[in-house]
């Protein structure tokens, strides 16, 4: 099963982003997730897009939480995401479950 990646826009000055990293760095490293942290003040085109919404929490690529966050509500995402990511069982063992 392939990691979960997070990738987290923020700026240094921004104290939400302060608030998401100590919610998303412990449970990426519990879940075992790739972790980013992108500084959007050093890219230019990044702070023209996201200078309005961070803190921006991406998970696997799509956009899943911007301002604020709890564990909770990441716990059950990095859940989902962690079933996602497991083959489905073959047809006929799932006529045996039933």
């Amino acid at each position: 099963m392939a990691a979960v990646v997070l990738t987290l826009y923020g700026s240094p000055e921004c104290h939400l982003c302060d608030e998401m990293k100590a919610v998303v760095r412990p449970l990426a490293a519990e879940f075992g997730c790739a972790l980013d942290e992108i500084d959007i003040s050093a890219h230019p085109a990044l702070e023209a897009q996201f200078r309005q919404e961070i803190p921006v929490l991406f998970v696997n690529g799509r956009k899943a939480f911007k301002y604020r966050l709890s564990a909770r509500e990441l716990r059950r995402r990095l859940d989902a995401e962690r079933r996602r990511g497991e083959p489905s069982p073959p047809w006929w063992r799932r006529l045996l479950t039933r």
